[in-house]
C-alpha cells in the first residue's frame, strides 16, 4: 500500500508540474501577444500622428490647398525639333487669371476668350508661345470644308508638322463639344500637344479627343468667309490650304 500510495503522489505531483508549465507557457504567450498589440498600437498611433504632424506642410492640408489654390503644376515635355526654338513655358500656372488673345491676321482680327479655369496649361502654353512672338507671320496651313469644318494653324513652317520642341497633356476633354467658335488643340495623338491648334467655324462632330481651350467672340466671319473660298483639296477633298491665305501677323494677349 505504502508503494501504491507513493506512486500516486508521485503522478499528482507529475501532473501538476505540467500544469503549472502549461500555465506559464500559456501566461508567456499572452505577455508577447499583450507586447506585440501595444507595439501595434504605438506604430499606428505614430503613422496617424505623423499624418496629421505633418498635415500642415503636406500631408491632409496638402489636398485642401490643391484642390482651393488656382496654381497648377504642368509638365511640358521635350518632343522633336523646335519649329522656332523659344524655350518652354513655366511649370507653374495660375488658373485664376482670365485671358483674351486677339490673333491679328492679313485679313483682319479674331479675338478668342481663353478657357484658362478649364485647360490651364494649355492655356499657359499659348500665352507663353505669344509673348514670345512664336505665333507671328505664320501661315494657316489647313482647311476642311467638310466635317470637321476647321482652320488649323499654329506651325511655323506650315507643313503640319512643325511644333515648340515639347509636348503637353490633353485638357477639358469630359464632354468636350466642338461647337461653332471652338478653339482646340491639334494633336497627333493623345498627350501629344504642341503649337498647332484649329479654330471650328461650324458645328462639327469630332470625338473629344482635342483640348477645347478658347471660344471666338469676335471675327468668327473672317474664317467663314475664308472657308467659303474654298481648300486646294490637297489633303483628299474638303481638305487642304485655305484658297484665301491666311496668315497670323501676331498674337496679343490681354488680362481681363
Amino acid at each position: 500500500m505504502t508503494g501504491k500510495k507513493e506512486r500516486q503522489r508521485k503522478l499528482a505531483r507529475e501532473r501538476m508540474l505540467r500544469q503549472q508549465q502549461r500555465r506559464s507557457r500559456r501566461a508567456h504567450h499572452a505577455r508577447r501577444i499583450t507586447i506585440v498589440a501595444v507595439i501595434c498600437v504605438v506604430v499606428v498611433g505614430l503613422g496617424v500622428g505623423g499624418f496629421f504632424a505633418f498635415g500642415g506642410l503636406g500631408g491632409s492640408n496638402a489636398a485642401t490647398v490643391s484642390s482651393t489654390s488656382s496654381v497648377t503644376t504642368c509638365n511640358y515635355a521635350a518632343s522633336g525639333t523646335a519649329a522656332r526654338n523659344v524655350g518652354r513655358p513655366p511649370a507653374k500656372a495660375d488658373g485664376k487669371t482670365v485671358y483674351q488673345a486677339t490673333i491679328h491676321t492679313n485679313r483682319g482680327d479674331v479675338v478668342i476668350n481663353l478657357l484658362n479655369s478649364k485647360a490651364t496649361c494649355t492655356v499657359n502654353s499659348f500665352v507663353y508661345l505669344a509673348a514670345k512672338k512664336y505665333f507671328n507671320n505664320t501661315r494657316c496651313h489647313r482647311l476642311t470644308t467638310i466635317d470637321p469644318f476647321v482652320l488649323q494653324c499654329g506651325d511655323p513652317t506650315g507643313t503640319g508638322s512643325g511644333g515648340p520642341g515639347y509636348k503637353f497633356n490633353n485638357e477639358n476633354l469630359a464632354g468636350a463639344k466642338y461647337t461653332e467658335g471652338t478653339v482646340a488643340m491639334a494633336n497627333s495623338g493623345a498627350n501629344t500637344n504642341g503649337s498647332q491648334f484649329f479654330i471650328v467655324y461650324k458645328n462639327s462632330t469630332l470625338a473629344p479627343s482635342y483640348t477645347p481651350f478658347g471660344e471666338v467672340v469676335k471675327g468668327l466671319g473672317i474664317i467663314q468667309n475664308v472657308a467659303k473660298a474654298g481648300s486646294d483639296n490637297a489633303n483628299g477633298s474638303g481638305d487642304g490650304h485655305p484658297k484665301e491665305k491666311v496668315v497670323i501677323e501676331s498674337v496679343t494677349i490681354k488680362k481681363t
